[in-house]
C-alpha cells in the first residue's frame, strides 16, 4: 500500500499553516522517497481556501516524483468542463505528468456549499449527469481534436485543447464518493445500499480509480469489496483499478490527547460541523506511533492501494516528521 500527503490548503486561513510551509512540506515528502502522492482540498466559495489547482502548479515546482492531486474536486461539477481540461492539461505539463483527476458530485445543495449551487445555478438533480459528462468530456479534450460535444447539461463544437497532457495517452480520472455516509453502516435499509451501490457502479464504469474517505471500518470493507465487483463486472482489469482512501492522522503518546486535538481541528476546519469523539477515533489514526501504524495496516489488510493521510493538528511540520521518522518504518 502506498502512502500520500494531504496538505491542509483551507489552513492559512486557521493559522494552521502558510503558503511557503505548504511548499515546504511538499518538497520534504517528495525528497524523502516515502510517499507517492501530495494532495490538497477543494472548495470554492463554501469552505474558503487557496485555489486547489493553483496550490498544484506550485506544488508541481517545487517536486519532482510524488503524483498530484485534490481530494477531491468537490466544485468539478461546477467548474466549466472545457476551462478545467485546459487547465488541468497544463498542471500535468508543469508537472510532467504526475497528476490525478479526481471529480465529484459535491454537495451543492447542502450548508457549506449551497451559495456555490445558487450561484453556477447547479441543483442536486443536475450533479450525477454533470459528473458524467464531465468526464467523457475530459477524456476526449485530452486525446482528441476539433472535439464536438452533445450531452444534457453541455454542449460544444470543434473544440481542440492545445497543448495536451504530458501523461499518455491521458492523466487518470478517478471518481470519489461516500454516499451515506452521514448514516451508520448498521443501520443501513436496503434502499441505502441500492444508492450506495449504484455509486460505485459509476465508478467502476466511467473511472479509472476510486476514491473514499469513509470511515467505519465495516463500512469501508463492504465499499471496497462492491467496487472491485462491480468493476470486474464491468470486464475491467480490477488489478488496474486503483482504490484510495483519505484519511486522517494524529502521533502522541498520550492517545486521548491526539483524539482531542484531531477533533479541534476537524471541527476548525470544517465549520459549522462537529465532529463526535467516535466519529474522531474512526477517521484518525492516533495515539503512539505502533498505534498508528496499527490502523494503517488495517487499512492495508481491507485492500487499499493507497491512503493519504493529513495530520489532523495544529504542528504539521512535526506531525510530518514524526510520520516520516516513526510511523512508516513500522509499516515495512
Amino acid at each position: 500500500m502506498d502512502i500520500g500527503l494531504t496538505l491542509p490548503n483551507r489552513g492559512v486561513l486557521l493559522g494552521v499553516t502558510t503558503p511557503d510551509e505548504m511548499l515546504d512540506l511538499a518538497e520534504a515528502a517528495d525528497r524523502s522517497g516515502k510517499f507517492r502522492s501530495v494532495w490538497v482540498g477543494d472548495s470554492l466559495l463554501g469552505k474558503p481556501r487557496m485555489e486547489s489547482i493553483s496550490v498544484l502548479a506550485g506544488i508541481a515546482g517545487r517536486t519532482k516524483k510524488v503524483r498530484l492531486g485534490v481530494a477531491c474536486m468537490a466544485s468539478f461539477v461546477l467548474r466549466d468542463p472545457v476551462l478545467l481540461a485546459y487547465q488541468w492539461a497544463s498542471l500535468d505539463l508543469l508537472s510532467g505528468g504526475r497528476t490525478v483527476l479526481v471529480g465529484c458530485t459535491g454537495i451543492v445543495e447542502q450548508p457549506g456549499a449551497k451559495v456555490e449551487g445558487e450561484l453556477y445555478g447547479v441543483t442536486g438533480k443536475d450533479r450525477v449527469t454533470r459528473l458524467i459528462e464531465w468526464i467523457a468530456l475530459i477524456k476526449k479534450l485530452w486525446t482528441e481534436d476539433s472535439v464536438t460535444f452533445e450531452g444534457k447539461q453541455y454542449r460544444c463544437s470543434g473544440v481542440t485543447i492545445e497543448p495536451k497532457p504530458a501523461a499518455k495517452p491521458r492523466p487518470p480520472i478517478w471518481i470519489a464518493n461516500n454516499a451515506r455516509e452521514d448514516k451508520p453502516f448498521k443501520e443501513w435499509t436496503p434502499e441505502d445500499f441500492a444508492l450506495v451501490e449504484r455509486t460505485h457502479r459509476r465508478c467502476a464504469r466511467h473511472a479509472d480509480g476510486w476514491q473514499t474517505s469513509a470511515w467505519d471500518p465495516k463500512d469501508l470493507e463492504w465499499r471496497i469489496k462492491d467496487t472491485m465487483k462491480k468493476v470486474a463486472e464491468e470486464g475491467r482489469d480490477p488489478s488496474k483499478f486503483e482504490t484510495h482512501l483519505y484519511h486522517n492522522i494524529n502521533v502522541n503518546e498520550d492517545r486521548e490527547a491526539a483524539i482531542l486535538e484531531s477533533q479541534r481541528f476537524l471541527d476548525a476546519y470544517y465549520v459549522p460541523t462537529k465532529f463526535t469523539r467516535s466519529f474522531v477515533d474512526e477517521w484518525v489514526a492516533t495515539g503512539t506511533p505502533r498505534q498508528c501504524a496499527d490502523r494503517l495496516r488495517q487499512l492495508r489488510d481491507m485492500g487499499f492501494t493507497e491512503v493519504t493521510l493529513r495530520p489532523a493538528a495544529w504542528d504539521q511540520h512535526g506531525q510530518f516528521r514524526r510520520l516520516v521518522e516513526e510511523v512508516l518504518p513500522l509499516l515495512n
